[in-house]
């Protein structure tokens, strides 16, 4: 079997968070939504079935976690934060592509939500 790309995710995790500029955002807090896509070889862990073989997206869950809770400005800076981790954490991972979006940000628009989406490669 040829395998061209392989990848691991993790849809619309939700968190309860203090990022953003304003002062009722850091008191208040907002949620976040966030999506991971990992570029990760998977072809030894689809022969062996040994979670060794991959990255545990629990162990991923957990980074991500501990990154969200650290309060940030910018959606930017979160987003940065989380992919240096998930780099550090996991050597597997080749590449990270993160959506990160607040729900209803106080701007005085009717918006369900905003974000910011980014690519890093190792």
């Amino acid at each position: 079997m040829n395998i061209k790309d392989s990848y691991i995710l993790l849809n619309n995790l939700s968190f309860h968070a203090y990022h953003g500029v304003s002062p009722q955002e850091t008191k208040v807090g907002n949620v976040f939504i966030l999506d991971l896509k990992l570029k990760v070889d998977l072809r030894k862990a689809m022969r062996t079935d040994l979670v060794s073989d991959t990255v545990s997206y629990a162990d991923v869950f957990q980074s991500v976690s501990e990154e969200m809770a650290i309060p940030s400005l910018l959606l930017e800076n979160v987003c940065g934060r989380i992919a240096q981790r998930i780099f550090i954490d996991f050597p597997a991972v080749e590449e990270v592509k993160i959506k990160l979006c607040k729900r209803n940000p106080p701007m005085g628009a009717d918006i369900e939500s905003a974000g910011v989406k980014v690519r890093c490669i190792r």
